[in-house]
C-alpha cells in the first residue's frame, strides 16, 4: 500500500509556484521516515512501494542517507542507524512541550500504575512526542515516536475534536480507515459522532479499537492562550474495569495533569 504524503509535504509538491520548496530533500525526508517496527528493513523497491516514488528516486535519496550515515546497508536491504537520532534530538531539546510534559506523565503514570501519552496529530495519524509506561506495559509497545491512526485512538479523537468541525470531517474524510480489531469503528459516519461526542463532553475513547482488551481514554492539551498544543492520554487493561469505571477513577487525574502542563507552557 502507498504511504500517503503528509499533506503539507503533499501540497508542496504539487505546487509548481513554490520554487523554495526543495522536493529532493522533502522525498528523502519521507524515505526516511518509512521505516517502522514492521518494516525496519526494506528493499529499493519496498521503499519505492511505501513512499510512492519511482525506483529511481528512492535509489538517489537511499543512496544520500547511506552516504550520510542516516542509513544503513547490507548491500541489498537499508536500515535506520543512529545518526538518525539526531532528528528527533534536535526537535526532543529544542521544544519546551516534551520536556515540560515529561515529569507530568512520569507522576501520572506512578500514581495511575497506568502508561501516559502526549501526542500531536501529524497528517492522519497521532506522533507521540512524549510518554510514561507503567510497570504494568500494555503489549502495544508504544514509544516516543509512535505513530497512533488518528481515526481509531483516543488520543487521536481528541485532537480531531479540538480543530473546527468542518476541518475535522475534512481529514476523516481523507484518510485511510481500516478495521484494526473487530472493535474499530472506521466507518466516516461513525468516526464523526465519536469525534463529535469527544467535542461535547471533552474527552475522548477508544475500547478495544487499537488493541482488543485494552481501553484508552484522552483529553485536548492547551498552552496558557487556550491553543491545542496536543492531547493527554492514559490506557488501561479492559480486565481491570469497566469505561466507566475507567472515566470516572481517572479522567480527574488526567484533567489535573492536563491542567498543570497548561500552567507550565507559554506559547510555542
Amino acid at each position: 500500500m502507498r504511504k500517503k504524503s503528509p499533506p503539507a509535504l503533499t501540497s508542496a509538491l504539487d505546487s509548481e509556484r513554490d520554487r523554495n520548496f526543495v522536493a529532493s530533500l522533502g522525498k528523502g525526508l519521507e524515505v526516511l521516515t518509512c521505516f517502522s517496527r514492521q518494516a525496519s528493513k526494506l528493499t529499493l523497491s519496498e521503499v519505492a512501494r511505501l513512499t510512492g516514488s519511482s525506483p529511481a528516486s528512492a535509489r538517489r535519496s537511499l543512496y544520500t542517507l547511506h552516504a550520510l550515515d542516516y542509513l544503513e546497508s547490507d548491500g541489498k536491504r537499508f536500515w535506520v542507524g543512529p545518526r538518525a537520532l539526531l532528528v528527533a534530538h534536535a526537535y526532543l531539546s529544542s521544544r519546551p512541550t516534551p520536556q515540560l510534559a515529561q515529569p507530568l506523565l512520569d507522576a501520572l503514570s506512578e500514581r495511575t500504575r497506568q502508561s501516559a501519552t502526549l501526542g500531536k496529530l501529524v497528517g492522519d495519524d497521532v506522533l507521540i512526542i512524549a510518554r510514561s509506561t507503567a510497570r504494568r506495559s500494555l503489549s502495544t509497545g508504544l514509544g516516543i515516536g509512535s505513530r497512533l491512526p488518528a481515526y481509531c485512538s483516543a488520543i487521536g479523537r481528541a485532537l480531531l475534536a479540538s480543530l473546527p468541525p468542518a476541518e475535522a470531517e475534512r481529514r476523516v474524510r481523507a484518510m485511510e480507515r481500516a478495521p484494526l480489531t473487530p472493535r474499530t469503528v472506521h466507518d466516516v459516519r461513525g468516526v464523526l459522532e465519536c469525534v463529535a461526542l469527544g467535542r461535547r463532553q471533552g474527552w475522548s475513547a477508544s475500547d478495544g479499537e487499537l488493541e482488543l482488551g485494552v481501553r484508552s481514554m484522552a483529553v485536548p492539551a492547551f498552552d496558557r492562550d487556550g491553543t491545542t498544543i496536543g492531547a493527554l492520554s492514559i490506557s488501561v487493561r479492559a480486565e481491570r474495569m469497566t469505561m466507566a469505571e475507567f472515566r470516572d477513577a481517572f479522567l480527574p487525574v488526567l484533567l489535573k495533569a492536563r491542567d498543570r502542563l497548561a500552567e507550565r507552557l507559554v506559547k510555542e
